[in-house]
C-alpha cells in the first residue's frame, strides 16, 4: 500500500494553481478511491477544467463524517524556491513542495486513510470532499455544496483539513472583499481646480477606513481567541492615475473586511458607503462607489458540540481559533452541520517558497484519521 508521503509526491506533481485545471489530479484521486472501494461522484465545476469530487464509503445514511480539502494551490512565480515546487523533496524530516502544508498533505492522508479503513466494519459512512479554487475566495466548493443541498445530503459533521498543526480549530473569521472605485474629473495639473483628483478621494477613503477600524477597536466585538481579536478593515491595493501632469479621474482600491462573530459584514460596508457619501458631498465633481465581489461566512462551532468533542478526543490536542479563512463556514451554512478545522502542517509555512510539511506531522495525521474512522465502526 502506498504511504501518505508516496501519495503526496504524486499530488504535488500536479501543478493545480488556481488559474489552471485540476482535472488530472481529481481523476487520479478518483482512481485511487475506486481501488479502495469508494463510490465516486466527480462534479463539473462552473469553469472549464475545474472539478469537485465527493467519495463515500460504507452505508448510505446521513450519520457519517466528511473529510474535506481543496485541491488548488497558490502560484510560485516570483518566489525564490531552492527546491522544485512541483517535485516532492525530502530532507531532514521535511517534505518540500507547493501545497505540502496547504493542503495536499491532508488530501494524501485522506486517500491513505480511506484505503486502510475496514469497509466491512463501517456502520456509518465516510465521505471525502475535494474542491477547487479555494485559494481565490472559496469559490469552487459552492458548486458542490449546491448539488449536495439539492440531493438532501446529510452528515454528522465535517473536518476541514487546513493546516492547524493538528489543533482543532472551532472558529475563524468571515470575509468580504471588493473594490472602492473613486471617479474624479481629468484636468491639466497646472489647473487642478478644473478637475477632481480621484487619488485624493481614495486618500480620504483610506482615512475613513482607518477611522472605522478605530471605532471597531473601541466598540466592536472582541474575541480574545484570535491573535487580532477584532474585525479588521484592510485596503490592500491601490491603482490610479496615468501621468504626473494629469489630474487623475479614476482610482481603485481593493479592500477586505474580516469579521468576528457578532459584527455584521454588510452593516460595516454600509458604514463605509455612508462615509463615502460625506466625502463626495465635499467634492461635487467626484463619485465613490463601493462594490463587493466575494464573501464567505465565518465559523464558530461551540466547544461543547458533540461532534467537536469527538474530533477533539481523536486529535488529542487543544481547541483554538484560526486567523485565516476556510470553506468551513460554507459547509456549516449550506449543509447545516457542525464543522471543525484540523490538519497537518502550519499556515506559517504556506504561500511561501520552500513550503513544507514534516514527515512526523503526516504520521500524526494518519493516526488521527484512523481514530476518526474508528468512530464510524460503532
Amino acid at each position: 500500500m502506498l504511504t501518505t508521503a508516496d501519495i503526496l509526491a504524486t499530488l504535488i506533481a500536479f501543478p493545480t494553481i488556481s488559474a489552471d485545471s485540476n482535472e488530472a489530479l481529481m481523476h487520479w484521486s478518483a482512481a485511487r478511491i475506486s481501488e479502495a472501494g469508494g463510490r465516486i461522484r466527480v462534479l463539473d465545476g462552473a469553469k472549464p477544467g475545474k472539478l469537485n469530487m465527493l467519495a463515500s464509503f460504507g452505508p448510505n445514511t446521513g450519520t457519517g463524517i466528511v473529510l474535506s480539502g481543496h485541491s488548488d494551490v497558490v502560484p510560485v512565480a516570483g518566489q525564490a524556491w531552492t527546491t522544485d515546487p512541483f517535485g516532492l523533496t525530502c530532507k531532514d524530516g521535511r517534505l518540500y513542495g507547493r501545497g505540502t502544508s496547504d493542503m495536499k498533505g491532508f488530501l494524501a492522508a485522506c486517500l491513505t486513510a480511506a484505503a486502510r479503513a475496514d469497509k466491512e466494519r463501517l456502520i456509518r459512512p465516510l465521505h471525502l470532499a475535494f474542491s477547487y479554487d479555494e485559494e481565490i475566495g472559496c469559490v469552487g466548493v459552492r458548486d458542490m455544496l449546491d448539488r449536495l443541498v439539492q440531493d438532501g445530503f446529510q452528515a454528522e459533521g465535517c473536518v476541514i483539513g487546513e493546516p492547524t498543526e493538528l489543533k482543532v480549530a472551532l472558529g475563524h473569521k468571515g470575509k468580504l472583499a471588493g473594490c472602492i472605485c473613486c471617479t474624479g474629473l481629468a484636468a491639466h495639473s497646472a489647473n487642478p481646480a478644473l478637475g477632481c483628483n480621484a487619488i485624493s478621494l481614495a486618500a480620504e477613503m483610506i482615512c475613513e477606513a482607518e477611522e472605522l477600524q478605530t471605532e471597531l477597536q473601541a466598540s466592536g466585538t472582541h474575541d480574545e481567541a484570535y491573535p487580532f481579536p477584532i474585525t479588521s478593515v484592510h485596503i490592500g491595493t491601490i491603482e490610479g492615475g496615468t501621468a504626473l501632469n494629469i489630474v487623475p479621474d479614476h482610482c481603485e482600491m481593493r479592500f477586505e473586511i474580516r469579521n468576528v462573530a457578532g459584527d455584521d459584514l454588510h452593516a460595516l460596508v454600509e458604514k463605509l458607503r455612508k462615509r463615502a457619501e460625506k466625502i463626495v458631498a465635499r467634492h461635487s465633481k467626484g463619485k465613490i462607489e463601493i462594490e463587493t465581489d466575494n464573501e464567505y461566512p465565518g465559523l464558530d462551532t461551540p466547544r461543547d458540540d458533540a461532534f467537536a468533542q469527538k474530533i477533539l478526543t481523536a486529535a488529542g490536542t487543544d481547541a483554538c481559533k484560526i486567523s485565516f479563512g476556510t470553506e468551513g463556514g460554507l459547509f456549516k451554512e449550506r449543509l447545516q452541520m457542525p464543522v471543525v478545522v484540523c490538519g497537518p502542517g502550519s499556515i506559517d509555512r504556506a504561500h511561501k517558497p520552500d513550503e513544507y510539511v514534516m514527515q512526523d506531522e503526516l504520521d500524526a495525521c494518519d493516526a488521527f484519521l484512523d481514530r476518526v474512522i474508528a468512530g464510524l465502526y460503532c
